[in-house]
């Protein structure tokens, strides 16, 4: 693992307020998995089924549960959640730039442009008439922002990220590579087999400390605008189509598409590869397995699912085969259900 300045763990407990048990001046420069970890690495159980490693650990500290305490040999730094202790801890870790502020001399800034001085503003970045960069934000190579897009304080774009014109990004937003965010909705009339673009007037706001992963697009909206709200954190490979609003703290997982004015609430956790019709309403705090195809407003709390689990393919085979056959079944079901109340 990288490592970085050492700290104590007296330090390290204290920043995560958590009950050390152990020498407090041991000092520590990495984070790494129990299986991998050596000397001057700490570790953490966040999954009783590893708990069988924490005998056999050679970092020098681990976090874990005041249950699982006892089981580790090494020192340890006992928290109620160690998983959420790691994610804290992980931050003290972070590769930092090696560029500290200023603008790369091959970076074009428009005139009309304002850049904080404490801003990052990395190779080949173009800035747009009328955009606004905060402090502290870091633009690696390559980042498009267009004219009168806003990006807050401390913001992180990485390489390859377009910002078209009109994006507001809130405070310590994170954008990973390739992400696309304020283009085009999907908006088109028919005329005679003839598709006539609609121009999306509408534009794109982003709230404070929302994620949002490596290739997922962020289309801008038609008329009003697209918004996720704060905290919202989302996965790579996500489709959010024009006029959507996704509720604060809602997690979305990969290859997740989200038809246009569809409005998702807070709390949300929606896995991988779902699909979400437009114009739907999804009430806070809805949980959606992995590969669902949500066709319909969802009105209250849960979980939900749909689609087919795995099974050997020779089994799959015959329930298809099945399933042609349910809408015959069920006609056949009625009328021996009229036969049998008739001749009740």
């Amino acid at each position: 693992m990288k490592k970085s300045k050492s700290l104590s763990l007296a330090e390290i407990a204290e920043f995560l307020g958590g009950e050390l048990r152990g020498d407090p001046a041991r000092t520590i420069h990495a984070i790494n998995t129990l299986q991998d970890a050596g000397p001057g690495e700490i570790s953490f159980l966040a999954n009783p089924a590893y708990a069988k490693y924490l005998p056999q650990t050679r970092a020098s500290a681990v976090l874990v549960r005041p249950k699982e305490a006892d089981l580790c040999t090494s020192d340890v730094i006992v928290l109620d959640n160690p998983y959420l202790g790691y994610a804290k801890l992980s931050r003290l870790f972070e590769r930092e730039l090696t560029q500290s502020s200023g603008i790369h001399p091959s970076a074009v800034v428009h005139p009309q442009a304002k850049v904080a001085e404490s801003a990052v503003i990395g190779p080949g970045v173009v800035i747009a008439a009328g955009a606004v960069i905060g402090e502290r934000v870091r633009l690696i190579a390559n980042v498009y922002v267009g004219e009168d897009s806003l990006i807050g304080d401390d913001c992180h774009l990485h390489p390859n990220v377009s910002l078209y014109a009109g994006v507001t990004l809130g405070q310590r937003v994170i954008v990973h590579s390739g992400a696309v965010i304020g283009s085009d909705g999907f908006g088109f009339a028919n005329e005679a087999g003839r598709w006539e673009r609609i121009a999306q007037l509408g534009g794109v706001v982003i709230g404070d400390d929302v994620v949002i992963g490596a290739g997922t697009t962020i289309d801008r909206g038609a008329l009003d605008d697209t918004v996720i709200e704060q905290g919202v954190i989302l996965d790579n490979q996500i489709q959010i189509a024009h006029n959507v609003r996704i509720g604060a703290h809602t997690a979305i997982a990969a290859c997740t598409g989200i038809s246009g004015s569809t409005r998702i609430g807070r709390y949300c956790v929606i896995a991988g590869a779902v699909g979400i019709a437009g114009h739907l309403e999804i009430v806070d705090k809805v949980q959606i397995t992995g590969m669902t195809m949500v066709t319909h407003s969802i009105r209250e709390p849960g979980v939900y699912s749909s689609g087919v689990p795995i099974e050997p393919n020779a089994k799959w085979r015959k329930n298809a085969a099945r399933f042609r056959q349910l809408d015959e079944l069920a006609r056949r079901i009625r009328q021996l259900e009229k036969g049998s109340s008739s001749s009740n």
